[in-house]
């Protein structure tokens, strides 16, 4: 066959029926609105929607999901829909998924099945998909049984029921096996990492971490942040995975180094929080956050509860946040003219990151809000520090004047460089005070109380 006659296939395209249970306990969701979201994650994952159902029930039926009755119901909603794939909008048992595909005899997928496959279809880096894939067989431990069922369907007796436990086993085995090499090699990029942010440290870049819901508008506020296009945008759920840190220019000269996070999602399964760790780290090494909030979505106050929840399984919940409330054009016709202008209020601002609109109050907020953080310092360094003296130049509001033997600084500073200075400060003098003169024929007791004064 030559190469013009072969045809590409694609694998069809799988028909989705979704199903949840409203159990009246997640406050401010509905199972229609959780089930609209599921409806755009399985789009998201390439399902076609072919129909949807939900129950009220006081508990999720511990073998069915849904009730018996609804159960059987499914199976009627498949002769006439023709769904081949059944996605339910809680994490199910092993048990719960296995009763589920003996009745329908299609697939079934749980939400946090589902998330990992659109993480896997997104990752696009060699860390990203190392962090999927622990994520993916820590999910895949526990649901082993169902795999080896076709062992004990041979026959019963002696000789059947051994090598399905054994195989159960040794397949048990080997994913443990796995799990711990890719649980040490994303300890390494956690490594790296922590390698790469003391670099950054080092060269005292204030850092802003981009946290939000998913779809929120993160990367498209970095790349206006930035003003280039350096991270990925794309309307669809979890676009980007892997994190994106770049300069940015703020307020009064200021400049940061801003970092783009995964996005977070309600009912978000708790192997990708742990798998990626490593990289959401990045939000707790940050100065502050700039959270940003879909400002024409309805249920924006239900994303920043889900937010929160995630930031404080972080730690980093109660760090100094500013909010930028995202795709103000879709709800006011002022942020459509990028010159129009956007004030912040109470450590918010109304931003639109396509048009431009607010942007440069943002910088202006961000810049604010890192200089709130500074110290006030007052202490001596010896000349021979020229290369603190160089950056303690270029970062901060601060004032040298230069001496007979060392230089006084004075000013405010961010707190990572001011504990820098402050030990350098301690140093230099303690040696004046062993040699008895600090070159300026001023005391060392008095030389040591400039140094915090």
């Amino acid at each position: 066959m030559s190469r013009s006659e072969l045809v590409e296939l694609e694998p069809p395209q799988e028909k989705a029926f979704l199903v949840a249970v409203d159990t009246g306990g997640d406050a401010g969701w509905s199972a229609e609105d959780s089930l609209a979201e599921l409806a755009s994650l399985a789009t998201t994952a390439g399902a076609d929607i072919v129909g949807a159902e939900w129950q009220n029930r006081r508990h999720v039926d511990p073998n069915w999901y849904v009730g018996k009755g609804k159960a059987e119901e499914l199976l009627q909603a498949k002769n006439e829909t023709g769904f081949d794939v059944l996605v339910a909008d809680d994490e199910l048992s092993p048990s719960q998924q296995k009763a589920l595909e003996s009745l329908l005899n299609v697939k079934v997928i749980d939400r946090s099945r589902l998330i990992l496959d659109i993480f896997a279809q997104h990752a696009q880096t060699h860390e990203g998909r190392l962090q999927v894939e622990l994520a993916q067989l820590e999910y895949q431990l526990p649901r082993l049984t169902r795999l080896w069922t076709h062992l004990s369907r041979t026959g019963g007796g002696i000789g059947t029921r051994g090598p399905g436990e054994s195989q159960l086993e040794t397949d048990r085995r080997i994913i443990r096996d796995r799990i711990k090499k890719m649980k040490e090699r994303v300890d390494q990029v956690r490594q790296q990492r922590s390698t790469a942010a003391r670099g950054r440290d080092r060269r005292l870049m204030p850092t802003v971490g981009i946290v939000g819901y998913t779809n929120a508008g993160k990367s498209t506020l970095l790349n206006t942040l930035v003003g280039s296009h350096v991270a990925h945008v794309e309307d669809k759920l979890f676009a980007t995975l892997d994190p994106t840190s770049r300069q940015v220019r703020l307020g009064d000269g200021q400049t940061a180094i801003a970092t783009d996070t995964v996005g977070f999602i309600h009912k978000l399964p708790h192997q990708l929080v742990n798998a990626f760790r490593a990289t959401l780290e990045e939000v707790n090494r940050a100065d502050v956050l700039v959270e940003v909030v879909d400002a024409s979505d309805p249920h924006f106050a239900e994303h920043r509860t889900t937010v929160q929840t995630v930031l404080d399984e972080l730690g980093a919940g109660d760090k100094p946040r500013l909010v930028a409330f995202n795709k103000a054009d879709l709800v006011e016709a002022a942020a459509r003219n990028s010159d129009a202008p956007a004030p912040a209020i109470a450590g918010s601002v109304l931003v639109s990151a396509l048009t431009g609109f607010g942007m440069d109050t943002l910088r202006a907020e961000i810049a604010a809000l890192l200089a709130s953080l500074w110290e006030d310092l007052d202490v001596t360094l010896p000349y021979t520090a020229g290369e603190l003296l160089a950056r303690i130049r270029e970062r901060g509001t601060i004032e040298l004047d230069y001496r007979d033997r060392d230089v006084r600084v004075h000013g405010r500073i961010s707190p990572a460089l001011a504990g820098e200075i402050r030990a350098v400060a301690e140093r230099w003098t303690e040696s004046l005070e062993g040699d008895g003169s600090n070159g300026t024929g001023v005391a060392p007791t008095t030389v040591a109380s400039a140094t915090e004064r």
